[in-house]
């Protein structure tokens, strides 16, 4: 797939997901911002890919403070955005009896309002014609216990993308979400107890988690010209979770 001479933004860029599609969008011949909160995990990731088409910037987006410090970047910079991949994302698991408020309010804080704010800022940035992905989740579309407050803050990005795909499509902007399942993330190692990745994995029809290449892989299609037709759309990368009905 050649991506060459686009220009790309990926908040939560240092690891995971983010990073594995970071590394994608440079193989295609992309350049490439990563956003993340932590200099070291940057660090880790420039190292990593190794490529003078890769920028990083220290940027929380869960706040408006860091995604003005994004966007000024981004003027400063002066080339428009071909595409941008919201994928920063927490999660925390509990029952809604045990949940706190500083629980409800940092997974609202990054996985909505900094979405939604990213997006709003960046507009004036994105070329026409660009592209928006935003991850999402499994759990926006199931009823797993304790996932009360992530659930129900990818529930309310699926809705977010979902409208900006209508509002934006006079631009020829396309907007579109991808819901990974359970995958082999530090982000899935911080968020679920010790010994739950064989649990998560043996709910899968595939029997396995995800790997974060894979994800990418749907990313790029997305961003590409091949899904030229293709806006308000989610897609589930899921191995078969949300249809599987265990023996």
């Amino acid at each position: 797939m050649n991506l060459t001479n686009k220009n790309v933004v990926i908040t939560g860029g240092s690891n995971g997901i983010g990073l594995a599609t970071a590394k994608a969008f440079i193989n295609a011949g992309a350049s490439v911002w990563i956003t993340g909160r932590n200099t070291d995990n940057l660090g880790n990731a420039s190292t990593q890919i190794n490529n003078p088409k890769l920028k990083t910037i220290v940027s929380d987006t869960s706040n408006l403070a860091g995604i003005e410090f994004l966007e000024k970047a981004i003027a400063k910079n002066g080339e428009k955005l071909d595409i941008l991949f919201v994928n920063a994302g927490i999660a925390k698991f509990s029952p809604i009896a045990q949940a706190t408020e500083a629980d409800f309010d940092a997974q609202f804080n990054t996985n909505v309002k900094g979405a939604y704010f990213t997006l709003q800022k960046l507009l004036p940035h994105l070329a026409d014609g660009a592209t928006v992905l935003f991850t999402s989740s499994t759990n926006a579309s199931s009823s797993s216990l304790g996932s009360s407050i992530y659930s129900a803050t990818k529930g309310a990005l699926n809705k977010i993308a979902q409208i900006a795909s209508n509002e934006l499509a006079e631009r020829k902007i396309r907007v579109n979400i991808v819901s990974p399942g359970p995958t082999e993330t530090p982000g899935l190692e911080n968020a679920i107890p010790q010994g739950a990745k064989e649990y998560l994995a043996s709910i899968t029809a595939l029997q396995r988690l995800g790997d974060p290449e894979e994800i990418a892989k749907v990313v790029l299609f997305l961003a590409s010209d091949n899904a030229s037709f293709i806006t308000g759309t989610e897609i589930k990368v899921d191995g078969g979770l949300l249809n599987f009905a265990m023996k």
